[in-house]
Parts: structure tokens; C-alpha cells; sequence
């Protein structure tokens, strides 16, 4: 029971500072990046969104398939499950250009060479769809949760 517990507890905690995190990197990608702090405000948020990301997949990795919950089966019928399963997807698929972009963009400033940013704004546009896909994926995952979409599939 406590496993359980400290599961869901650790992924509620990774959705509050990965909505928060991806919100912040796009401000930050809109705001001028023209100075060190510009780019450090990017970059921790960036990194915040990382972190969250880490610990959300593995806390519901483990939740979904590690027999902590409801078991594979249920989740593998479940409607809402699998849309949350495809909005999640869709944000990694989504996230391949910003992060290959950033890790860049750190290696640069690092050196003290000149960064473009000059699509620093569809960054932060791909960034606040993952923000809106991660509301969804709320939306799904609470559906779930009270037994809704069992059985929808398969």
C-alpha cells in the first residue's frame, strides 16, 4: 500500500512541475535572449521539464505494468488509458526538436559562442501544445481513474 501511495504521489508531483516547467519555458523562449540570464531561465526550466518528464514515465511505467495498480490488462482495455498513452507520444514526438535544439543551444553558451534564436518562438508555441496535450492527458487519466472507458477497447 505505501509503494502505491509514494507512486501516485511522485507522478501527481511530476505533473504539477512539468505543466509549471513547460509554461515557463515558453514564456522564457518568447522574452528576449539576449543575455546569460535569458538563457539560464530557458535552460532551468528546460531542465525542470526533463526532470518531470523522468519521473513521470517511470513512476507510470511502474504504476501501470509493475502490478501496483490495476494490472496491465485493464489498463491495456481502457480507452482513456491508451488516448492518454497517444497524448503522451505525441508530446515526446513533439519534444525531439526542442530538446536536440537546447542541449545545442547549452553546448553553445557554454563555449560563449553565439546562439540563433530565431525559432526560439516555435519553441515556445511546441511548448505550450505540450502544455494543452498534458491538460488532456489530466482530462484522460482522471476518466480513467473512476472506471470510465474499461472495456472500450479490444
Amino acid at each position: 500500500m505505501t509503494a502505491r501511495w509514494m507512486l501516485a504521489a511522485f507522478h501527481l508531483l511530476a505533473l504539477g512541475i512539468g505543466l509549471g516547467a513547460v509554461w515557463a519555458r515558453a514564456r522564457a523562449l518568447r522574452a528576449p535572449l539576449d543575455s546569460q540570464g535569458a538563457f539560464k531561465r530557458v535552460f532551468y526550466a528546460d531542465s525542470l521539464w526533463g526532470i518531470a518528464a523522468l519521473i513521470w514515465i517511470t513512476t507510470g511505467v511502474t504504476r501501470a505494468f509493475g502490478g501496483f495498480e490495476k494490472g496491465t490488462s485493464y489498463y491495456m482495455r481502457n480507452g482513456f488509458f491508451l488516448a492518454k498513452m497517444a497524448l503522451l507520444i505525441t508530446i515526446l514526438c513533439l519534444e525531439v526538436w526542442p530538446m536536440v535544439t537546447l542541449i545545442r543551444w547549452r553546448l553553445l553558451v557554454r563555449r560563449g559562442e553565439r546562439v540563433r534564436t530565431d525559432r526560439a518562438s516555435s519553441m515556445a508555441w511546441i511548448s505550450i501544445v505540450e502544455a494543452v496535450l498534458v491538460i488532456l492527458m489530466v482530462f484522460a487519466a482522471t476518466a480513467m481513474a473512476r472506471g470510465l472507458g474499461a472495456g472500450a477497447v479490444g
